[in-house]
């Protein structure tokens, strides 16, 4: 049976101006948070160290080698001090969590994919793999969107107050708090992401309404659909983020975007959303002059401006 692409149960744009804290915890990573601190153990259970008693932490310790406790109680200190952060901004509501979805008719088109909104079309060029595979498949992001009648969306999360709360902290030279509650307002803006996602997928696309999938596995990515963000492998351009604003009111959560295409606060993400099953997150890698050179066209900028911005992934 031909693919029929799923018709969002809310189509058009929401905002979600006061998302929970509290529902947000559950969806943090803890992988990416010890990462960002350059503790690269296996910390992902973190979460049943702690009791009142000790004892599980005792426990917790006790499963890594002798070599690598150190680390490992470094990074139990350091999930504590988190802990009594998060607590913190709760009592306090320090943080302001927010977000906005935009769901419309689409098509691919022309190695891009056109969002119809108001009447309007907003064409997002992408690009495409073209480093060597094994399986001779090179994929692009328009390659799930269909060419005849489809859906997508785009999303932005986003948490206020971080940079405030850290400035506060560097007064009294406190760096360490001042770089925690950075990066745990990073791991918030993702955490966010994740559940907002979910919320898409079950009630305002509704496209895997009875998907009951444990949250450790959605932070495997093992659901229905994809959520590629601005800047990351599968959409690298960073400047595309200025040709989804007609799309996804950034104003309306707070957020305002520099000459560089990044987001303020600084700890949020946005990208674009995508439903078919076959769909997958993949990275573009490296890219030859000629389809730098189609890309420029399609998005009506020279090479040099976008190699500025694709240095990375130019061979």
């Amino acid at each position: 049976m031909a693919y029929i692409p799923p018709t969002p149960n809310k189509p058009g744009i929401h905002i979600l101006p006061d998302i929970s804290l509290e529902a947000l915890v559950a969806y943090i990573d803890w992988r990416f948070f010890f990462m960002a601190w350059r503790l690269t153990g296996k910390y992902t259970d973190i979460d049943t160290a702690l009791c009142e008693c000790g004892t599980c932490a005792t426990a917790w310790l006790q499963q890594f080698p002798e070599a690598d406790r150190p680390k490992a109680k470094e990074a139990l200190s350091l999930y504590k001090d988190t802990l009594a952060m998060l607590k913190k901004v709760r009592d306090n509501e320090l943080l302001k969590i927010q977000g906005v979805v935009g769901l419309y008719p689409a098509k691919s088109r022309d190695e891009g994919i056109v969002f119809f909104h108001e009447g309007k079309e907003i064409y997002l060029p992408t690009l495409r793999q073209q480093e060597y595979s094994k399986d001779a498949v090179y994929y692009s992001l328009c390659d799930f969107v269909s060419p005849q009648e489809d859906f997508c969306g785009t999303f932005a999360v986003t948490v206020h107050g971080a940079e405030e709360m850290a400035k506060e902290f560097e007064k009294t030279d406190d760096h360490y708090n001042s770089i925690l509650i950075k990066t745990l307002a990073d791991r918030l803006a993702e955490a966010a992401t994740e559940w907002l996602h979910e919320q898409i997928r079950k009630n305002y696309w509704g496209y895997a309404a009875d998907e009951n999938i444990a949250i450790k596995e959605m932070l495997k990515a093992n659901y229905t659909g994809i959520r590629p963000a601005v800047g990351y492998p599968s959409l690298p351009d960073q400047s595309v983020i200025f040709d989804l604003q007609p799309i996804l009111p950034f104003d309306k959560i707070g957020v305002k975007l520099t000459e560089n295409g990044a987001m303020y606060p600084n700890a949020s993400v946005c990208g674009i959303l995508i439903s078919h099953p076959l769909s997958k997150y993949f990275n573009i890698g490296k890219i030859d002059q000629t389809q730098l050179q189609d890309y420029a066209l399609r998005r009506g900028k020279t090479t040099d401006e976008l190699g500025k911005w694709l240095a990375h992934n130019l061979s």
